[in-house]
């Protein structure tokens, strides 16, 4: 009996279109002989749709076309059963429902990757794919992240982290940020990826957009030195937490001082239309020595492990090419692609991939349900709060 997999992309969050490219990709690449898999969008409002244009990525050309011509469902627990059941019910309809045994989350940036879909999965109790709830939101809070490095050895840029509160006083907020890392400076939002309102500012004027535009997609932003002479390298790994294993490195080639969201996502390639970060011009392998390639490849693993992840990530390093230092830079817990162009370079082909990041998730709901997560009690059969019942108060008299 095939494993039904329910492969979900999209959702509310800027990097909704990334989503859908990456959760189709992905769609074209299961093997099809172990699994039964029902492509489910979500809408920019995180609601849920099936149906059979749904796994079609010519039907985004026309999205309230495509869910005029699809079902909207929810997820619901029936007796340990998870199912897919339209929603909302009609009476003396016959209901539509599709079973499913794991959720793969192909989703990326605010309310999707950083924790909050994986709750709800994880409320719902239907196994899935990748990080947990608490690496999830670590993962995508830039501030934590480096703090929990930093713990543990994984060297990190110092950084500074401001709030709308800060942002209330910009002379205030751009002066501390002068004093504090000088120009140039690199300006992000905490928690979003695919560079969407990361820019570095080289005079107080550039700095003054790159807060406006770092504060429109969040209410917490980071600040730290920019790197005059950066390369950057990437690097995946897949695993979890006891075992882990990196991918081959590569640099990406970009057009500015960092690689924006136009450089992954809008670039297209040769034979036109966007690719997703499959498109990104790179070099595959990076031009590294042996030990370089090493070092990047076991520090991968090491902060992955660090910060408790699972499944497929990819980490983005920099080295500073005036003095040679490695710094992490970020990691994406749900990388554009799935990074699936870093493994298939070490004998890891899309669709192997794919097979061990879901066997993997069965894996972790087995070994979740042996862990004991009642305690029995009888407190409340002592319980009690004066007399009172169903939660009224007595009246003063």
């Amino acid at each position: 009996m095939k494993t039904r997999v329910a492969v979900l992309f999209g959702g509310k969050s800027v990097e909704h279109e990334v989503s859908v490219i990456s959760g189709i990709q992905a769609i074209m690449s299961m093997d099809t002989e172990k699994y039964d898999i029902t492509p489910v969008y979500l809408t920019k409002k995180n609601e849920m749709y099936v149906g059979e244009e749904i796994g079609n990525i010519e039907s985004y050309k026309d999205i309230p076309k495509l869910l005029s011509s699809s079902k909207r469902v929810i997820m619901v627990n029936e007796e340990g059963r998870i199912k897919l059941t339209a929603f909302p019910q009609r009476k003396f309809a016959k209901g539509f429902s599709v079973e499913i045994d794991v959720a793969f989350p192909i989703v990326h940036g605010t309310n999707v990757e950083d924790g909050a879909l994986q709750g709800y999965l994880k409320t719902i109790g239907i196994p899935f794919v990748g990080c947990d709830v608490t690496a999830s939101a670590v993962g995508m809070d830039k501030y934590i992240m480096k703090a929990i490095l930093k713990e543990n050895d994984v060297p990190v840029l110092p950084a500074k982290l401001y709030t709308a509160s800060d942002y209330a006083d910009m002379n205030r907020l751009i002066s501390d940020i002068e004093i504090s890392f000088g120009y140039p400076v690199i300006i992000k939002p905490v928690n979003l990826g695919s560079s969407v309102g990361i820019s570095v500012a080289k005079s107080r004027t550039e700095l003054t957009a790159s807060l406006d535009d770092a504060f429109r997609y969040s209410s917490n932003v980071l600040a730290e030195h920019a790197i005059s002479k950066l390369r950057e390298i990437n690097c995946a790994v897949i695993g979890d937490e006891n075992e882990a294993e990196a991918s081959e490195c590569e640099e990406p080639m970009h057009s500015k001082d960092i690689l924006s969201y136009a450089d992954k996502y809008e670039s297209g390639g040769k034979s036109g239309g966007s690719k997703g970060m499959a498109g990104v011009s790179r070099k595959i392998p990076a031009e590294l020595s042996d030990k370089e390639r090493k070092n990047i490849r076991d520090m991968a693993v090491k902060a992955f492990k660090a910060l408790r992840c699972a499944g497929v990530a990819r980490i983005d390093f920099m080295i500073d090419e005036d003095n040679g230092k490695l710094y992490f830079n970020e990691i994406n817990t749900i990388p554009g692609s799935l990074a699936f162009y870093l493994f298939e370079p070490i004998g890891i082909p899309y669709k192997e991939l794919l097979t061990r990041l879901i066997e993997s998730a069965l894996m972790r709901s087995r070994r979740e349900e042996a862990i004991t997560y009642t305690f029995d009690t009888n407190i409340l059969n002592g319980a009690g709060f004066g007399g009172n019942k169903g939660g009224k108060l007595k009246k003063n008299k």
